[in-house]
């Protein structure tokens, strides 16, 4: 054999050498395992673990942020509920600011007999409160035990209702018996209790008074009435 042939026999067998080792190398597992290894990391339950940990998180501070806006909403509601509320009791004051009706608890009513006209007795009812009130109608009066209400002079009514500012009177005559002694079934009352009526002169409102008759007492008969209230007391005493 040449000496060319021989060192390409040397080279083909040297190749062959190498490409054995290189092929043992692939089958020792290194370059699979470590794709293996590569695959295992991209997969690996350790990676996707923490992804449902940080939802979790990210959610829980969503949660934490919706509840932090739901309570700021609360608050923001109990602000308004309390804007509201301040509001309704400053509008309080204004829309009872005006007068209104004329009762017991905030007046005080004095019953004094007149000498003119004679079998008379004035009604003064004074605005004792801090508000303006109206005196509606006229006092409904019970002398004793009476069960009867006594009529009203009609002709005595007023153009207008009787008003009293804080201090003010207003005035009723009550005409107690008949003055030519016409009158029947006459009795001594020892008490008297004024009743005040409402807006709708039905019935009567808020506390009654009960204003001291003489010692002696007061007559009365079936003539008893009453004029309406008065703004003035020339204007009661005139009937």
């Amino acid at each position: 054999m040449s000496s060319i042939s021989r060192t390409r026999l040397v080279a083909v067998a040297a190749t062959t050498v190498l490409a054995a080792l290189s092929l043992t190398a692939c089958n020792d597992g290194t370059g699979t395992q470590d794709e293996g290894h590569a695959t295992g990391t991209s997969t690996s339950p350790a990676t996707a673990s923490p992804a449902p940990s940080a939802a979790t998180d990210q959610a829980s501070a969503t949660d934490s942020s919706a509840a932090t806006g739901s309570s700021g909403a609360g608050s923001a509601g109990g602000g308004a509920g309390t804007s509201a509320s301040r509001t309704a009791v400053s509008k309080a004051p204004a829309s009872s600011s005006g007068p209104v009706t004329c009762e017991g608890s905030t007046t005080r009513t004095v019953a004094a007999p007149l000498t003119r006209p004679v079998n008379h007795m004035l009604l003064t009812v004074t605005n004792t409160g801090s508000k303006s009130c109206y005196l509606y109608g006229y006092p409904v009066v019970r002398f004793g035990e009476a069960q009867a209400v006594p009529p009203v002079i009609e002709a005595s009514q007023p153009q207008a209702v009787v008003t009293l500012a804080p201090g003010e009177s207003g005035y009723a005559s009550v005409n107690l018996s008949a003055t030519d002694g016409s009158g029947a079934n006459g009795y001594t009352a020892k008490t008297l209790t004024v009743y005040f009526q409402g807006r709708s002169g039905s019935g009567s409102v808020g506390r009654a008074a009960t204003p001291s008759l003489p010692a002696k007492g007061t007559y009365v008969d079936d003539s008893l009435k009453v004029t309406y209230w008065q703004q003035s007391m020339d204007d009661a005493v005139s009937w």
